[in-house]
């Protein structure tokens, strides 16, 4: 521009030279304005978190600052009012707008215990919640923190482009140069006329807008996904996810909620109400996880549990005894129940076919009759299916990788419609990914400790947002919401921004392309030679900033689809 400019007051064009700088100003401007918008999104995290909390000490409230909110402080939040901090709820039930933290488009029912987010709206009741989290250190501080360190890191695409530009400006000087004199030197053309044409050709030959058209597509994607609780920890990940060939899920808190539910009450005397009454009595001081399930689903039903006398009995592995008004009940393994009484030939075919389904069956005996079956799965999650079928609309192949017995990975599997790898070991796991990745670019999908060798392996690693912190750590993207569903958008994403990417280099490079054709003959003047270089700039950035937008593309619309339903399921 500088060159151009001094080039056109040589030669009297005086008005040109000033509009060349004017319009370059003014691109420079829009460009700048362009960009900020890029960042608006995660910027206007920062604001969603309120100024000031009401904290209770000694039953008394007072408003104090945020960031004086330490860790282990009560906090009330009153219906309307945005969660201050990150923490769990010691009191009260609300439903929570969780969406500008993680995107959820339904509110979340939070009770005792529920983790909350800083920026969270608790739309319809009173929470007393307990911080876990420093100001600084609150989610969306994090995802700010992620974000612009991902967009301060440059994908392979914009690497290339800035080593193709320190080449191109050079040879772009050159080729100039040899329009201005190889004309008159060989064709004994006007000299006046052909440093007319050098300098406009020189315009043309300006990079900007190919050199700001990678970078400002992967900066939208990343603030795009950000907004929606897809977080990507930098371009070469995001770029990388539209080129994936496979996605590798694990089972237990991926793909399954992670904790078990009953799915079946085969009742053998009385009613499903009577046998899970009896075997909620029992286990109502349990630490198992099978035994806290069927408290969960006695409570769910409203079921009054019969007295017990006395501490409960455990033996390890197999039984959970305790005294009833009617007498010794006993929920324990199909083991335990063959120990105890031969068990009736339709019992059995019954027991049976509930583990080849993947479940785990507990027995219910008062004394030593059976009173009933009761299963438990650690059930897939409501938007699992939807999501490997969406994937596999994709073209993308699917495989669960599992530590659990291959029996249920096979239930699951069938369940979801995906290849199945059982029985592995975090060192299993890894040998996987390392062979499904010599086959092309692989995803793993994870939460747990276990996963964070496969999800440094993996050509992305991808965390559920509820999982163990090392997974989130390592992993190089993860699902703020906690959604299977999440995978898909992430690829649709990435799809669109690399789409994106190759419009804008086809913009810049077509622009040029034509207005070299029209300078060289003599049609483009120096103000329209700048005005296409800003113009190519403006018509860049303002398709980057397309990726703000909610829907993206066809497979990003189909995978949404699915998911509200799976969220007000999972809501209920």
């Amino acid at each position: 521009m500088s060159v151009t400019a001094l080039g056109a007051m040589l030669i009297g064009a005086a008005q040109e030279a000033a509009v060349v700088i004017l319009l370059f100003a003014i691109g420079e401007l829009l460009e700048t304005v362009a960009a900020r918008r890029a960042r608006a999104g995660i910027e206007a995290l920062i604001s969603l978190v309120p100024r000031d909390a009401l904290r209770e000490r000694s039953n008394i409230l007072e408003r104090v600052p945020v960031n004086t909110l330490e860790i282990g402080d009560v906090v009330v939040v009153r219906p309307g009012d945005r969660i201050p901090s990150d923490g769990r709820v010691m009191d009260g039930v609300a439903e929570v707008n969780e969406a500008p933290v993680t995107g959820e488009s339904v509110p979340v029912v939070k009770e005792t215990g529920a983790v909350v987010f800083a920026g969270s709206i608790s739309t319809n009741g009173e929470l007393r919640i307990s911080v876990t989290s420093m100001a600084a250190d609150n989610t969306i501080s994090r995802i700010v923190h992620l974000v612009e360190e991902a967009q301060e890191s440059k994908a392979p695409m914009a690497r290339l482009i800035d080593r193709f530009s320190r080449r191109y400006t050079p040879a772009a000087m050159v080729v100039a140069l040899l329009v201005v004199i190889v004309p008159p030197l060989v064709f004994h053309a006007d000299w006046a006329t052909w440093l007319y044409r050098g300098l406009a050709t020189l315009l043309i030959a300006c990079p900007c807008a190919l050199v700001i058209s990678t970078p400002a597509a992967i900066a939208s994607g990343l603030a795009s996904g950000a907004r929606r609780g897809l977080l990507v920890k930098g371009g070469a990940a995001l770029e990388t996810l539209g080129k994936i060939k496979t996605v590798a899920f694990d089972k237990t808190g991926t793909l399954t909620r992670g904790s078990p539910r009953v799915t079946d009450i085969v009742p053998v005397e009385g009613t499903r109400d009577d046998v899970l009454a009896k075997a909620a009595a029992v286990e109502r001081k349990a630490s198992h996880p099978l035994g806290r399930a069927i408290v969960e689903a006695a409570s769910g039903r409203g079921l009054e549990l019969p007295a017990s006398f006395g501490a409960a009995l455990t033996k390890p592995g197999e039984s959970v005894t305790a005294r009833l008004k009617g007498g010794f009940v006993s929920v324990g393994s199909p083991f335990y129940a063959k120990k105890q009484t031969v068990l009736d030939a339709h019992i059995a075919q019954q027991l049976e076919a509930l583990e080849r389904q993947g479940k785990t069956v507990v027995v219910v005996l008062s004394g030593k009759r059976v009173e009933g079956l009761i299963a438990l799965r650690d059930e897939p999650r409501r938007d699992a299916a939807e999501a490997i079928a969406t994937l596999q609309r994709m073209g993308v192949g699917t495989i669960m990788l599992t530590g659990d017995n291959q029996r249920t990975a096979d239930a699951i599997g069938a369940t979801l419609g995906v290849q199945v790898r059982a029985e592995l070991l975090p060192d299993a796991k890894l040998a996987e990914i390392e062979a499904i990745r010599k086959k092309g670019l692989v995803a793993m999908i994870g939460d747990g400790i276990n996963d964070a060798p496969a999800l440094a392996a993996a050509s992305v690693g991808v965390a559920m947002g509820g999982g163990a912190d090392v997974a989130l750590e390592t992993a190089d993207a993860a699902l703020l919401h906690n959604r299977v569903m999440g995978v898909a958008d992430l690829i649709a994403l990435s799809k669109s921004t690399l789409a994106n990417i190759w419009q804008n280099i086809g913009l810049a490079l077509g622009l040029k392309a034509i207005f070299l054709c029209t300078t060289l003959l003599g049609v483009t003047s120096l103000w329209m030679a700048i005005l296409a270089d800003t113009g190519a700039t403006i018509l860049v950035t303002a398709n980057a900033l397309r990726l703000l937008r909610v829907r993206h593309d066809r497979p990003f619309q189909r995978a949404s689809r699915g998911r509200n339903e799976a969220l007000q399921s999972d809501t209920r």
